[in-house]
């Protein structure tokens, strides 16, 4: 999204251009220019000097060199957070995700899969019967299978994947492993006091749980409307559980709180994403786009780094069955 916010911005100075090059001046002073992009402008503007050379055929020149250097900096970062290719010693060959689409902890381990690159196969389980998962005594999701073998407990399934990666790499120092329990301490519990703060909301989260989810038709019927009743009244008791007075004001902290630990930082494993910035964006990601989320990137400071994660993150490498 930056890169498009970025490339957008540029062409609509591109298009008012003059022949005296003041597009061009408004594109340098908007940009965010590498050091290359502008000594490509410098070398230009020599050059054209040197021959004669003016007018919007120069601008026009000039500035789409630093369109180009522009949009490839922005990519070549990309390029660089995004995981490197995972370890041939973890080459599963079937992987086969048992989840809830709107579910936090499952969107953890699928944002981990995603980064990594890993394909593996979505099962959607009927949260009424579960019938998916009956051949497993945990009865929770989410639950990955890996080559047969049962994995369950979101933390669990990542630290265990990470080690299979990177070998010869510990999970996580002492910060990363603080960040990843506030996850599941604080976090997800901010979540649902939020996405069914009001009957509206409620009704919308739940449009969003049935139209994604393994429902059948009358089950969807039912679940939107009964559900969303049912849960609005429960948040309330889950607001009064975690001591939280104003549902808005908690997400905004948090939101808030978890662009402080960054420190200025792309993210917080620097340079790249580590397992903390993977497990707050996967929780997040299924709030992004309801009103709940809509309003915590209004609000705060965390869309920045959102967008970064998903473009870092990339599609999904998951196939639904």
């Amino acid at each position: 999204m930056r890169r498009v916010n970025r490339l957008a911005t540029i062409s609509k100075a591109l298009s008012c251009c003059d022949a005296t090059g003041q597009g061009l001046t408004r594109v340098a002073l908007m940009s965010t220019c590498s050091s290359s992009s502008l000594n490509s402008h410098i070398f230009s503007q020599s050059l054209a000097d040197r021959l004669g050379l003016s007018g919007p055929s120069l601008a026009h020149g000039v500035a789409w060199t630093m369109l180009f250097s522009v949009a490839a900096s922005s990519l070549a970062q990309d390029a660089h957070a995004k995981q490197l290719p995972r370890s041939e010693k973890f080459l599963p060959d079937e992987v086969v995700l048992y989840q809830y689409e709107a579910c936090p902890f499952c969107n953890k381990v699928r944002a981990f899969l995603d980064y990594n690159s890993i394909p593996y196969t979505i099962v959607e389980v009927n949260p009424i019967s579960k019938k998916e998962i009956k051949w497993s005594d945990y009865k929770k999701v989410p639950i990955l299978k890996v080559d047969g073998e049962h994995m369950a407990d979101s933390s669990e399934i990542i630290d265990k994947l990470f080690h299979r990666i990177n070998p010869d790499c510990s999970v996580d120092d002492d910060e990363e492993k603080k960040w990843r329990e506030w996850v599941d301490n604080h976090l997800v519990h901010v979540l649902s006091p939020n996405i069914y703060r009001s009957t509206s909301e409620a009704v919308e989260s739940f449009d969003y749980i049935t139209s994604h989810g393994n429902f059948s038709f009358t089950e969807r019927l039912v679940a939107k409307y009964a559900g969303a009743a049912a849960m609005y009244f429960v948040s309330k008791k889950l607001k009064k559980k975690y001591n939280i007075t104003d549902e808005r004001a908690a997400l905004y902290e948090a939101a808030e709180t978890w662009v402080d630990a960054l420190k200025s930082q792309h993210y917080l494993g620097g340079s790249k994403p580590n397992l903390a910035d993977l497990a707050v964006f996967g929780v997040l990601r299924p709030i992004r786009y309801l009103k709940s989320g809509k309003d915590m990137v209004e609000h705060t400071r965390i869309g920045e780094w959102y967008t970064r994660m998903e473009n870092v993150v990339g599609e999904s490498a998951g196939i639904r069955k």
